[in-house]
């Protein structure tokens, strides 16, 4: 029988309606992994390439065809990342689940109360569901789950991709296993992704006892012609006469203003600025130059600071053909929001991951016979005398050029399986407390860690962070006389608390502070510690004290030069780009898709690496006491290496593949540095304080709790002392070689 024909007639009638000529692979694929079977499923494709439908197809047919288990609870329950995902997908699978006659439920915190208290009365169909709305659920109506999701047949994860190495995602991982211990069976899961690297971690993901048992249904091949152009500009220094940016402002972000008005005018596109300052400032920019020429506005600004309604509407005029729209945005369009067919992405500056920059441009090329298109734009610093190796590396372009090979290769970032997540397992204990209205010891363990997704800690480690949050001057959760754990006084406020059912926390702001002088605020999401140096208002800071509890850091002047344009983004770098960076710097070939300026940039970058000797060279002297180590290593194996030198009073400052050292005030040489850290087993003896603290419960734990942490994902001892050995022999080889 063909995919078609095993479909409840309600749904082939719906397929029928919407004029499709056949079904799509992928949604052949996943009726077919689907119907008749119980397994766990995973369906790649690309962006719009028909997974939702490949997933609801079979499973609502399973809910038609087959008798439900019981006669209560939801058939089918759908996680999404985002509320306006859930809305947008909310419709579609209303118009599909209308002729099934199958109730179709959204929940999270814009959906009114009498949809809610309808659904918990009788629920039926199909639930879309925020994890955090899902999480509130178990914990305000613990002894109404297994009632809730006796019936459910599946539950769909969509976005997978983003789940995978993130707090939201381990979160996601315990509800699940939360459900099939209140229903005492097992539950189907079905993933849904565009962006997948390791299929095999994915799989490990959805169902860890049986990874080799999911199915994948992989379409995420082929896809649409890509067509892509990097820009290069200058900014900064002496403008020469020729080098004129835009009519009357010469500056590079006037002139990539105007590239994008002449041509993204008249159609539907996608502008990542990266942060909400840059997107106002194009916004603004692209406005001006319509308003200028008597034309209609078609440039919005799109980020999570701006209203509701504001974003919906940008989002409506997207959907809509008839109105050419760009839009200037974080990543609020990145995930799978549907905004129909957008005709280019483009991407200011270099982005953090290829996973981030393959899900952005899932949004184009989404028509038959229409090419994906990247317009990628890098302003880099027009180069004086002193200017920083790190802008005659030219860096940023590198990174924009090594992110866009790693695309073509399909390469993407693997999540970091190790990871202890102990902030997020302290929000899990609060929260199957309060689910049940208190739980032994035994039974969270069992829950959370033998059960659940942090099978990485063990009963020592388990028994040490129940230990911290139960005393007293933490007094989260407190022992009753029969040996129950229980909700303590600070325990009890979190959880009444609307914001405790979210996990993760966006990065803090914190105040930068000199001599009591306010200097502004500065999003940090990264370790940091005193000697750090941190790039603000176009100079060096000296980071003097952190103080988590005020969000406040204490800087000083730093005694450094002038500060190089790319100065190192507070994003997470992996190994693979900073290694293709390397590829690229020492490379000849000139990809064909940099324009003119981007290329000359990118020879000035290699002559300056081989004039530096940078391939050859791990470390290079940048002035009286002052060095640049290459090494090549992504951010996390850089940041371990950078704290160890600190405890050494070393002054660090980071950036892609490199680590600035500054020796005036450290305790010895770097050479003796280095040796020492390669000698040593546990470079924690070397760190100074590290701060702030990354995620939501950290502040909960105690220092040793906080540093095992840390070791499991966000730094790298082993790969750390390894590369300082590395270096030590680099060092050795060029004093030979010097001889």
């Amino acid at each position: 029988m063909n995919a078609f024909d095993q479909l409840a007639p309600p749904l082939q009638k719906w397929i029928r309606q919407q004029g499709w000529p056949s079904l799509r692979p992928v949604q052949t694929a996943g009726i077919n992994a689907i119907l008749g079977t119980n397994d766990d499923v995973i369906i790649t494709a690309a962006t719009a390439g028909g997974k939702t439908e490949a997933a609801f197809l079979p499973l609502i047919s399973d809910v038609l065809l087959e008798e439900p288990a019981q006669d209560h609870g939801f058939d089918l329950v759908y996680v999404g990342p985002l509320k306006a995902l859930i809305n947008d997908q909310t419709r579609r699978l209303e118009d599909m689940c209308r002729e099934a006659e199958l109730a179709v439920v959204p929940w999270h915190g814009d959906i009114g109360s009498g949809v809610k208290s309808r659904a918990l009365k009788a629920p039926r169909g199909v639930l879309l569901i925020t994890p955090e709305s899902l999480e509130a659920l178990f914990v305000r109506r613990g002894s109404s789950i297994a009632t809730l999701f006796g019936a459910t047949r599946a539950i769909v994860l969509d976005e997978l991709h983003t789940l995978l190495d993130s707090e939201r995602g381990i979160q996601l991982r315990s509800l699940m296993t939360r459900m099939e211990i209140s229903t005492g069976r097992q539950i189907r899961r079905v993933g849904l992704s565009a962006t997948l690297g390791d299929t095999g971690l994915a799989r490990h993901f959805l169902r860890r006892e049986a990874p080799d048992d999911v199915v994948l249904c992989d379409a995420a091949g082929g896809g649409a012609e890509f067509q892509v152009q990097l820009r290069g500009y200058l900014t900064g220094g002496k403008v020469p006469e020729d080098e004129v940016a835009a009519k009357d402002d010469r500056s590079a972000e006037a002139a990539i203003a105007m590239h994008l008005f002449e041509k993204l005018r008249g159609s539907n596109n996608l502008v990542f600025a990266g942060s909400r300052g840059k997107v106002e400032l194009y916004a603004d920019r692209l406005r001006l130059l319509g308003e200028a020429q008597g034309l209609p506005q078609e440039f919005y600004p799109h980020h999570a600071s701006l209203s509701k309604e504001h974003r919906e509407f940008v989002e409506k005029r997207l959907k809509d053909a008839s109105l050419p729209t760009t839009a200037i945005c974080t990543s609020t369009l990145e995930l799978g929001i549907d905004i129909g067919s957008v005709t280019c992405v483009a991407q200011i500056g270099a982005p953090f991951t290829v996973a981030s920059l393959a899900q952005r441009l899932g949004r184009s090329g989404r028509r038959a016979g229409q090419p994906s298109i990247l317009r990628q734009y890098q302003i880099e610093a027009r180069l004086e005398k002193g200017s920083h190796l790190a802008d005659r590396f030219r860096l940023g372009l590198v990174r924009a050029i090594a992110m866009i090979e790693l695309y073509l290769q399909k390469w993407y970032e693997p999540p970091r399986s190790s990871a202890l997540h102990l902030s997020t397992l302290v929000h899990q204990i609060l929260a199957v407390i309060a689910e049940r209205g208190g739980a032994s010891a035994e039974r969270l363990y069992a829950t959370l860690c033998r059960k659940g997704p942090f099978y990485a800690v063990d009963t020592t480690l388990f028994l040490a962070v129940l230990r911290q949050i139960g005393s007293p001057d933490i007094a989260l959760i407190e022992q009753s006389d029969n040996g129950l754990l229980l909700l303590g006084r600070q325990g009890e406020k979190l959880v009444e608390h609307y914001s405790f059912y979210a996990v993760f926390k966006t990065p803090e702001e914190f105040r930068l502070v000199e001599q009591g002088k306010d200097l502004g605020t500065l999003p940090v999401d990264n370790i940091l510690a005193p000697g750090m140096t941190i790039i603000f208002s176009g100079r060096r800071w000296e980071i003097v004290e952190i103080h988590e509890r005020e969000k406040v850091i204490l800087v000083t002047r730093s005694r450094a030069g002038a500060p190089p344009l790319f100065g190192g983004d507070p994003g997470e770098i992996d190994n693979q780009v900073v290694e293709k960076m390397f590829e690229v710097l020492e490379g000849q070939a000139v990809p064909i898709y940099l324009d003119k300026q981007a290329a000359a940039l990118l020879a000035e970058a290699r002559g300056n690496f081989a004039l530096a000797e940078a391939g050859f060279h791990r470390i290079i002297a940048t002035g009286e006491d002052g060095h640049l180590i290459a090494t090549r290593k992504g951010s996390v194996v850089t940041n371990t290496l950078a704290l160890a030198l600190g405890g050494f009073g070393f002054e660090t400052s980071i950036y892609d593949g490199f680590i600035e050292v500054r020796t005036k005030e450290a305790e010895l040489g770097l050479e003796d540095a280095l040796a020492l850290i390669a000698e040593s087993e546990r470079l924690s003896l070397f760190y100074r304080q590290a701060e702030p603290q990354s995620e939501k419960f950290h502040p909960f734990l105690s220092a040793d709790l906080l540093q095992q942490d840390a070791l499991s994902c966000r730094l790298d001892e082993t790969g750390a002392i390894r590369l300082a050995s590395e270096i030590l022999a680099s060092m050795q080889r060029q004093f030979a070689r010097n001889r």
